[in-house]
C-alpha cells in the first residue's frame, strides 16, 4: 500500500514560494538603504495598512500582545478598572489586561459562532468595566454593533482583537474600523504574517494614535529626540518586517478568496457527526482557522485517526482563559457553551493554497469511523 502525501496544518513554504521574488526584492531594498528601525518601510507599510482597514492611523509595533496593550495603555486603562474578554481566546488577550494592571472579566460566547454577543458580556457588566475585548475569533468578526447596544450607554470602549480576522468585513466595513481601535498580529502563521514577529494598531482617533505611538517608542515626544514625555516602553515594527508586509499585504485578498474557497469545499464534503461554525450572513470570514465541532466522537479518536491519515490538525483552544493558572481566580459568568467548545473544537488544515482534493482526502480520515460500521 501506497503511503500517502502528508497534508500539513498550514503550508507556509507554499505561501511564501508564490510571491519569494517579491520579499527577496523587499529584503535587498531594506538591507540596502539600512532603514532598520522606523524609516521609509515601515511608513510606507502603515500608510497602505491604515488605507486598507479604511482608517487614518496604523501604528506598527513589536507583535499582537503589545498592540492590545498599547490600546489599554493609550486609553488610560490601569488598576481597578475592569476589562470583558471572551474566555474562548488565545491567552495573549487576557495577559495584556493584566499587564496593565486592569482585571480581566471572562464573558461566554456564542455557542454557534465562538464570539462575544451582547448577551454573553451583559452578566458581566459592572460599573467598573471600561472596556470589552471584541476578538474577531477564527477569522469571523465580532458583531460589534450588537455590542454597543449594551456598551453604549455604559460608555465602555469596545476593542477589537484582530489578530486572526486581516481582511475580514462586518457589513462591508473591515476590521481595524470597527471599534476605538484595533491591534493585530504578524505573527508568520497569520492571514498577513510577517517573516517574524510583528504587530500593529489600526485607529481613526488621532489623539490615541499620538499617544500610542509616543509610549511604544520610550515615550519620546513625536517633535523631539531628546524629550520623554510619558512613561513609555520599547515596541517598534522593524523595517526587514514592514517590506515583507507590504509585499504581503498586496497578495492579501486573493489569498483570503483561496481560504474561502477552500471553507466551501469543507462545508460540502464534511461527515457527519462534524458541525462547522456557524458563519453569519451580514460577515465575510477569512479563516484563519477552519473549526468544527467533534459531536459524535471523543476528539483523542479523531486526532488518532487523522494522524495515522497523515493529516496535520489543532486544537483552538482546548484550554480556555480562565482555566489557567494566572486567572483561576478571575471573575466570570457562567461559562457553559465556552466549556463546552473546548472539549470539542477541532482545528483542520487552512491555508490559501489548500486544494480540493486534499480537503476530500482530509473529510474522508475524518468520516473513516462510519465507513467502517
Amino acid at each position: 500500500m501506497n503511503t500517502p502525501n502528508p497534508i500539513p496544518f498550514l503550508d507556509l513554504q507554499a505561501v511564501t514560494a508564490e510571491i519569494r521574488d517579491e520579499l527577496d526584492a523587499a529584503w535587498k531594498a531594506t538591507v540596502d538603504n539600512c532603514a532598520f528601525i522606523g524609516g521609509v518601510a515601515v511608513e510606507s507599510f502603515e500608510e497602505a495598512f491604515a488605507r486598507y482597514t479604511a482608517t487614518t492611523n496604523c501604528i506598527g509595533v513589536a507583535n499582537g500582545t503589545d498592540a492590545l496593550e498599547l490600546i489599554l495603555a493609550g486609553l488610560g486603562v490601569g488598576e481597578g478598572d475592569e476589562v470583558i474578554v471572551p474566555a474562548n481566546t488565545f491567552i495573549a488577550t487576557a495577559e495584556a489586561v493584566a499587564h496593565c494592571g486592569a482585571k480581566a472579566v471572562f464573558a461566554d460566547v456564542d455557542p454557534d459562532t465562538a464570539l462575544l454577543t451582547a448577551e454573553t458580556i451583559r452578566p458581566v457588566m459592572s460599573p467598573r468595566t471600561v472596556a470589552v475585548m471584541a476578538v474577531h475569533l477564527y477569522g469571523q468578526p465580532v458583531d460589534v454593533d450588537d455590542l454597543a447596544t449594551v456598551t453604549g450607554p455604559a460608555g465602555v470602549a469596545i476593542i477589537e482583537d484582530a489578530a486572526q480576522a486581516h481582511g475580514a468585513t462586518l457589513r462591508g466595513r473591515p476590521v481595524g474600523s470597527l471599534g476605538v481601535a484595533a491591534g493585530f498580529s504578524f505573527y508568520p502563521g497569520k492571514n498577513l504574517g510577517a517573516l517574524g514577529d510583528g504587530g500593529a494598531v489600526t485607529t481613526s482617533d488621532a489623539q490615541l494614535a499620538e499617544r500610542i505611538r509616543v509610549i511604544a517608542n520610550h515615550g519620546r515626544a513625536l517633535d523631539s529626540r531628546y524629550d520623554h514625555i510619558l512613561l513609555g516602553r520599547n515596541s517598534r515594527l522593524d523595517g526587514l518586517q514592514a517590506a515583507a508586509l507590504e509585499v504581503k499585504l498586496r497578495h492579501l485578498d486573493a489569498a483570503n478568496d483561496g481560504r474561502r474557497t477552500a471553507a466551501k469545499a469543507y462545508e460540502a464534503s464534511l461527515p457527519s457527526g462534524f458541525a462547522p461554525l456557524t458563519d453569519r450572513d451580514d460577515v465575510s470570514s477569512v479563516y484563519h482557522l477552519y473549526i468544527v465541532r467533534c459531536m459524535t466522537e471523543a476528539r483523542d479518536t479523531v486526532t488518532a485517526r487523522l494522524d495515522e491519515g497523515r493529516v496535520g490538525w489543532g486544537l483552538h483552544y482546548p484550554v480556555p482563559c480562565h482555566r489557567h493558572e494566572p486567572f483561576a481566580n478571575a471573575p466570570r459568568a457562567d461559562l457553559s457553551a465556552t466549556e463546552e467548545l473546548a472539549d470539542q473544537i477541532l482545528s483542520l488544515p487552512m491555508f490559501p493554497s489548500l486544494d480540493g482534493q486534499s480537503i476530500g482526502r482530509v473529510c474522508e480520515v475524518l468520516g473513516a469511523d462510519d465507513q467502517s460500521r
